[in-house]
């Protein structure tokens, strides 16, 4: 069913949407008018057509490529002098000055110093590198290659979100190998978006350029560069407070570059789906050393299911100015906003086995798929104000120096429904509200990056020191309204509204109010050395010292805070890597290494309890990396081990109490591919595969999870494939077609004796796109979930996802 929502903001944004059609309509029309143009060819060495090179008009926000014939035009040109410029990969630019007088073509010509084979060679890795990166400067926290850096990694990249015309963090995260999603964004202040698994264990995107980036909706991708997913415990580069066991996600962000430029694009499709986007560059200085970029984008929603809607903004500048040669600061901020109502939510009774049920299968219940089962007004709001500076200081050829400070403040108030599934095809329907609820974040990190030499051995070296702050003031409330039919007729559905569930809220008055008021500190340094023995066999050796500070949990009716404590960890790191073929395979190792502060109690007896240790997680890794062909093909296969030592468990007999003992035990497999086999054609794929369980954490001779998977472990087996293909000459140059698919095995999310099995079944989603580029626009059209397939995520709980979805878009660029 497609819901149309009308009122003040659909109002302004079709008022925005006049304007600026009216506003494109008319620059196009002057041009027309000036009614001159630039037709060029460009030849390689051979005398061949030269195809896909790029084309710049100087000093202007012209460009285009050449087509198979290797021509290019540009028309509708103001009578002026102008210089072109030919550029591709690996050479310098050509450029040659042309007259352009009205009503005329003037036609120019390029011939390459390089063959017809040479330049195929250089075409299909540029078309690749707009898939793949060689290098990251985060993974490391210095430049490095990704076949010399023996940590782990895969980066989904603009250009293919792009092509799949995807517009949040949520969705572009389909195309990391072993990444499921297990819950959607709670909009609540101090979480990090959705929740994801690696390697069995849940991950969050909580890092931005390499420090604390919390944003707590559905995270916009408007600003995104690219998207790194970090493999393993990385707690040595990156501390332990925002990251997991199985990894970290980092986004990076688009930065500011030295010409006038941009795009605005709108996009509407099913469920009253609307957007508008923008990304605006612009020197503010002729020399071009301040430099200044606009991102923004608003959307606004309807729900897949019966009722509902979301609405979002996101609005992120960023300001670079290069004071001198040696000395440029970047200053960024992110504002992100958010209405609307959360997924629906199935949970399971504390304390009860699943065997009281109607079925133990999420596809087996007696429930209707398509229903909220919570009236629409029940909404949440959150806001994320977030600030950044970057100082980069060349100290020396070997040395330079990096300050980086990060300040996050989000906020969240409102309702969020959620449910628990009783006997009978029953649900009890529930409420965890946030009240005016904030958590803000700092962080201040100084490193020093070098990249000297020691006699004849080459080192890549970085230290660093690292401050960051929690400051949580939380408070959430909560209650039962009232228990229903999962299906067929409910004559009081509407009854969950928020007026019935304020009222609740005002009888029930401070017993359900739980305050989660802290502050926290982390004070770290580290260091970490690339060393290379030769230039094909290099070592890599890291170790952080983190003091952990918490000072107590806040009670509002004493005025006392209770708790507190401290705790010092130290956090090495190991690498090894051969490169077997120079800059193309290599074979690697690791040893890497993550950690958890702790202090929960600890049941003994009778009112007797002791405090917990801190968790350790020590991962082995070794596998294959390759950058073949000229680039043609890229990829990953690694096998991991992973054992958790002092594992940390609720205490099902104990309420409010903990259980730690044994271990758990993550291994598997990965491997991720990009490959460009021909012009045009490309393919992103991935697989994982992952083993957890739980090892001799029996209690009492009980063993209720001992040798089991654990709950929270997702997929053990995952894959990921998107196939595109873009004709680059003929009639239909800049047509393209993509489709995709993504598979998850199926997931005990419910796994112990005292509470059974319940299981979300395996499923496999089908997407499809179709483009038409050209130098100044984009049509595009996509399709999710094209078999309109019925599934379900979940982190110890049951998420129906979105049915089959239609998208288009309309991109103009400048």
């Amino acid at each position: 069913m497609i819901r149309i929502y009308k009122g003040r903001a659909t109002k302004s944004f079709m008022l925005v949407l006049s304007m600026i059609v009216s506003f494109f309509y008319a620059t196009a029309t002057t041009l027309e008018d000036n009614n001159g143009g630039i037709k060029g060819k460009i030849v390689t060495s051979d005398g061949k057509p030269a195809a896909d090179v790029s084309v710049i008009l100087q000093g202007t926000s012209f460009m285009t490529v050449s087509d198979g014939a290797g021509t290019f035009v540009f028309k509708n040109l103001p009578a002026g002098s102008y210089q072109v410029a030919i550029s591709f990969t690996g050479y310098a630019n050509k450029t040659e000055d042309v007259t352009v007088e009205a009503g005329k073509m003037a036609t120019v010509k390029f011939q390459l110093e390089v063959s017809s084979k040479q330049l195929s060679e250089i075409v299909i890795t540029g078309n690749q590198t707009k898939l793949v990166k060689r290098s990251s400067n985060y993974v490391s926290k210095l430049p490095l290659a990704n076949v010399e850096n023996p940590t782990v990694y895969s980066v989904i990249t603009k250009d293919l979100l792009a092509q799949q015309q995807v517009y949040t963090v949520d969705d572009a995260m389909r195309n990391a190998p072993g990444i499921t999603k297990m819950w959607e964004a709670t909009n609540r202040s101090g979480d990090g978006g959705a929740y994801y698994n690696s390697r069995g264990f849940i991950v969050q995107s909580q890092f931005r350029n390499g420090v604390a980036g919390n944003v707590s909706s559905v995270i916009d991708a408007a600003n995104i560069e690219n998207i790194e997913v970090i493999k393993g415990p990385n707690a040595t580069l990156f501390g332990n407070q925002l990251t997991s066991y199985g990894g970290l996600i980092n986004r990076v962000t688009k930065k500011p570059y030295d010409h006038f430029g941009g795009e605005v694009a709108i996009a509407g499709g099913s469920y009253a789906y609307n957007r508008i986007m923008a990304d605006i560059n612009t020197p503010l200085d002729s020399a071009k050393d301040v430099l200044l970029r606009l991102n923004t984008a608003y959307t606004s929603q309807g729900s897949w299911m019966d009722n509902g809607h979301n609405k979002t903004f996101a609005f992120a500048p960023s300001l670079s100015y290069k004071i001198n040669d040696r000395l440029n600061i970047l200053l960024e901020a992110e504002f992100f906003s958010g209405e609307g109502n959360g997924n629906t939510f199935f949970f399971f009774p504390w304390g009860h086995n699943v065997s009281e049920l109607s079925a133990q299968r999420a596809d087996k219940l007696n429930i209707d798929y398509n229903r909220t089962f919570a009236n629409e007004d029940l909404t949440s709001t959150s806001r994320n104000s977030n600030f950044f500076g970057t100082m980069n200081y060349k100290i020396s050829d070997q040395w330079n120096s990096q300050t980086v400070v990060s300040m996050t403040n989000s906020y969240s108030n409102g309702f969020g429904p959620y449910f628990y599934l009783v006997s009978n095809d029953r649900i009890s329907r529930e409420d965890q509200s946030t009240r005016n609820s904030k958590a803000n974040t700092t962080e201040i990190q100084q490193n020093f990056i070098g990249d000297f030499r020691i006699g004849k051995f080459r080192n890549r070296f970085v230290g660093g020191i690292d401050f960051f702050t929690l400051n949580s003031n939380q408070i959430f409330i909560s209650k039962n309204y009232d228990t229903v039919s999962t299906h067929g007729v409910i004559s009081n559905y509407s009854d969950f509204n928020a007026a019935n569930m304020s009222s609740v809220y005002q009888a029930a008055g401070s017993l359900v109010r739980y305050p989660y008021i802290y502050k926290r500190y982390n004070y770290s340094a580290y260091a970490s050395d690339v060393f290379n023995i030769t230039d094909q066999l290099s070592v890599q050796a890291g170790l952080r010292i983190d003091y952990f500070d918490f000072k107590g949990n806040y009670s509002e009716t004493q005025a006392t805070l209770t708790g507190a404590y401290h705790q010092v960890a130290l956090s090495p790191k190991f690498g090894i890597v051969y490169q077997v073929i120079k800059d193309r395979l290599s074979l690697f190792g690791n040893y890497q290494n993550g950690f958890t502060n702790t202090n929960s109690p600890i049941y003994v007896s009778e009112g007797v309890s002791k405090t917990s240790k801190p968790e350790q997680a020590n991962q082995w890794e070794g596998g294959v990396k390759m950058d073949m062909f000229e680039g043609r093909l890229t990829g990953t296969v690694s096998y991991y081990d992973i054992l958790v030592d002092n594992v940390l468990r609720a205490d099902n007999a104990h309420p409010n109490y903990y259980l730690q003992n044994g271990s758990q035990k993550s291994k598997g497999v990965e491997v991720s591919v990009i490959a460009n086999p021909f012009q045009g054609f490309s393919v992103v794929a991935g697989y994982g595969y992952n083993e957890s369980k739980y090892i001799n954490v029996d209690v009492t001779g009980l063993p209720d999870v001992d040798g089991r998977r654990p709950s929270t472990a997702g997929a053990p087996t995952t894959a990921n494939l998107w196939l595109s293909y873009r004709l680059s000459n003929g009639k239909l140059k800049g047509l393209s077609v993509g489709a995709g698919a993504n598979y998850a095995s199926e997931i005990k999310i419910v796994n112990s004796i005292s509470q059974g099995v319940f299981i979300l079944p395996s499923y496999a989603i089908l997407n499809a796109t179709l483009s038409y580029e050209t130098s100044k626009f984009r049509f595009a059209a996509k399709v999710d979930n094209l078999t309109n397939k019925h599934y379900w995520v979940g982190y110890s709980s049951m998420n129906p996802q979105k049915t089959r979805s239609f998208t288009g878009t309309v991109a103009f660029k400048f």
